[in-house]
């Protein structure tokens, strides 16, 4: 397999009123942990171009294991949140970079991430 497991779907909801799949568990020493891009916590949107959105578990479940040979994940990471009080400017804006600038590179990486992982398994 590609070293995680994932919860979540309609049947199956990780988070309240929320259907989508994550990943739960990244297994030590398989390929998305050797790779160290997947995070647990990550919101899997699509495999293979083939959207989660509103899946059973047990069907996104079957996509994973019938995905094939070279995998192409699409994710959103979860934004973790942080310890102490958040920052505020004077003017009344919030601190830190728009979501954008997090989540543009993140699925960029998430890409390469999949595409590093194929080729390690090639290797295999």
């Amino acid at each position: 397999g590609l070293g995680f497991n994932i919860v979540g779907g309609t049947d199956q909801q990780y988070i309240a009123n929320d259907n989508s799949i994550y990943v739960s568990w990244i297994k030590k020493n398989g390929a998305a942990y050797l790779d160290g891009r997947l995070q647990e916590g990550d919101k899997i949107l699509a495999i293979n171009g083939k959207d989660l959105k509103d899946l059973r578990h047990k069907d996104a479940v079957e996509l994973f294991r019938n995905a094939g040979y070279y995998v192409s994940l699409k994710i959103q990471r979860r934004l973790q949140p942080q310890n102490g009080p958040v920052g505020r400017g004077g003017d009344g804006e919030s601190g830190g970079l728009p979501l954008a600038a997090i989540l543009v590179p993140g699925l960029a990486l998430a890409a390469t991430a999949v595409w590093v992982l194929l080729r390690y398994r090639q290797r295999m």
